[in-house]
C-alpha cells in the first residue's frame, strides 16, 4: 500500500514538473513551423514601454507575466521591440475581478501618448464581474469599440483563456478559446464608416499601419499572461 501511494505521488510530481517545463517553451514542431517565443518566462527581454523605456512595473512571477495591477488610462503599456506585419499570435491570459486589459496589433509610436489611438485592440475583460453596463464591442475577444465578439465563451476568472490573432494584409481574425469570434477587413468602406462613427473618428492614426509592434495593456486591475508566441506569415 505504501509503495503504491509512493508511486502515485511520484507520478503526480513528474506530471506537474513536466507541465512546468513546457510553460513558455516551443516544441520542435512549433520551431519547424516558424513559431518564436515573445516571452521567455524569466524576464522582459524583447519588450519595452510604449514610447520607450525599460519596463519596471510589470513582473515575472513563477513564469507568469503580470502587469502592475494598478494601471491607468495609459502609461504602463508594453510593446515588443520588434515590429510585425503579417502574423499569427498565440497567448494565454487570466484576468482578475473587475479588471481590464487588451492586446494591440501593429502599434506605432511617436505621434500619440495613448497606445489605443494607434492600434486595434483585442479586448480582455472580466465580462461577468464588470460593474457598469458594457457596449457589445467591449466584451472579451472584441475589436474594441469596432467589432463585437460573436459566440465568445470566456472562462471563469480563475482559469486561463486562449487567444489567437491572425493578421494577414488587411484581414484580421480573433479567436477565443478555440472559437473565431471576430473577423474584419481593415481599410474597407465598411471599416472606415465604423471608425468614423465611434471614438476613433478624430484619431487619424488608428488602425492605419501595415506593420507595427505587438502591445499588452496595463489599464486597470491585474491581468496575467503566459505562453506568448508568434509565427510570421
Amino acid at each position: 500500500m505504501k509503495q503504491t501511494l509512493f508511486l502515485m505521488i511520484l507520478l503526480l510530481s513528474l506530471a506537474i514538473s513536466g507541465n512546468a517545463q513546457k510553460l513558455n517553451t516551443l516544441t520542435e514542431a512549433e520551431k519547424q513551423a516558424g513559431w518564436e517565443l515573445l516571452f521567455n518566462g524569466k524576464n522582459l527581454n524583447g519588450w519595452k514601454y510604449f514610447q520607450g523605456g525599460e519596463v519596471t512595473a510589470w513582473k515575472v512571477i513563477d513564469g507568469i507575466l503580470n502587469n502592475s495591477g494598478i494601471g491607468s488610462d495609459h502609461g504602463g503599456d508594453i510593446i515588443t521591440k520588434e515590429q510585425y506585419q503579417n502574423f499569427e499570435l498565440y497567448l494565454e491570459w487570466k484576468i482578475a475581478h473587475q479588471s481590464n486589459s487588451g492586446i494591440f496589433i501593429r502599434v506605432q509610436e511617436g505621434n500619440t501618448k495613448r497606445i489605443y489611438e494607434t492600434a486595434p485592440e483585442y479586448q480582455l475583460l472580466d465580462d461577468k464581474g464588470w460593474p457598469t453596463k458594457l457596449d457589445d464591442s467591449q466584451y472579451s475577444g472584441a475589436n474594441y469599440a469596432m467589432h463585437k465578439p460573436i459566440g465568445a465563451k470566456v472562462n471563469p476568472i480563475d482559469e486561463w483563456n486562449i487567444t489567437r490573432i491572425v493578421v494577414n494584409g488587411s484581414h484580421v481574425q480573433h479567436f477565443l478559446n478555440g472559437n473565431k469570434v471576430v473577423e474584419y477587413e481593415l481599410w474597407t468602406d465598411e471599416w472606415i464608416e465604423l471608425k468614423n462613427n465611434c471614438k476613433w473618428k478624430d484619431k487619424p492614426l488608428y488602425g492605419m499601419s501595415e506593420k507595427g509592434h505587438i502591445g499588452l495593456q496595463d489599464h486597470g486591475g491585474l491581468t496575467q499572461f503566459r505562453n506568448i508566441k508568434i509565427r510570421k506569415l
